[in-house]
């Protein structure tokens, strides 16, 4: 099994696997606790239009900033709070939304909350190459992403007995193994900052915790749900 490393966009036809840590990949598997279908898009009147059509709430964010006349913001924390009966969640976000529309392989979600349940998922659906695509910050590279693809690397490395890890990919690694400087980087990068600014420190927490969850969402015909596996 190959396992790469990207920045933005795969280099795989099999399976990749999507990193916005800080927060779209983050908000998007804690929401898969809440709803049935997230539906991801490019912009906010896409957005609108989808309210209309499905009768999802509809979750965002700008620069970090929940977006006006938006349900909700691309925060984990608040959407774990927020009650609804719906069970579409329609999201568009800076990054991590934006890149899913350039894949073309089977697209898993994935962060430091899921990184042991993305890594197995990904094993178990792929043929011979897993990819790693960091989202990063407006086509700047993001090192809460690249830390984050490093904890999701190390767990697919324990679980696969032949791979072929790319030099990248094994950078990611080495650099993710200290816990504390990773933590230290997540609060100190560029996001991290504008996400303290707008008072998310929280959020920051959230999406530092590993394994936390083994829910696995797969993006599939415009629409991300739950990856039920055979395993599980």
């Amino acid at each position: 099994m190959k396992i790469t490393l990207s920045f933005e966009q795969t280099i795989s036809e099999d399976v990749s696997i999507m990193v916005d840590v800080l927060r779209a990949s983050s908000t998007i598997t804690l929401a898969l606790d809440k709803f049935e279908k997230i539906i991801p898009c490019f912009t906010p009147e896409d957005a609108f239009k989808l309210k209309d059509e499905t009768g999802g709430i509809i979750a965002g964010e700008r620069k970090g900033a929940k977006i006006e006349g938006f349900d909700i913001g691309n925060s984990p924390n608040a959407i774990k709070e927020f009650k609804t009966d719906s069970s579409t969640m329609i999201l568009t976000t800076s990054n991590g939304t934006r890149i899913l529309e350039k894949m073309n392989s089977k697209v898993l979600i994935g962060c430091m909350n899921n990184a042991r349940a993305v890594a197995k998922a990904s094993l178990e659906i792929a043929c011979d190459h897993i990819d790693v695509v960091m989202a990063g910050v407006w086509k700047n590279f993001a090192i809460e992403d690249f830390l984050a693809a490093g904890e999701i690397i190390s767990e697919i490395s324990k679980a696969c007995n032949n791979c072929e890890i790319s030099e990248y990919a094994q950078a990611a690694v080495l650099a993710s193994r200290n816990y504390e400087l990773v933590k230290k980087a997540f609060y100190e990068s560029t996001s991290g900052n504008k996400l303290k600014s707008l008072g998310y420190e929280k959020d920051i927490a959230f999406c530092l915790e590993k394994n936390s969850t083994a829910k696995v969402g797969i993006y599939d015909k415009r629409n991300i749900t739950q990856l039920e596996l055979s395993s599980q």
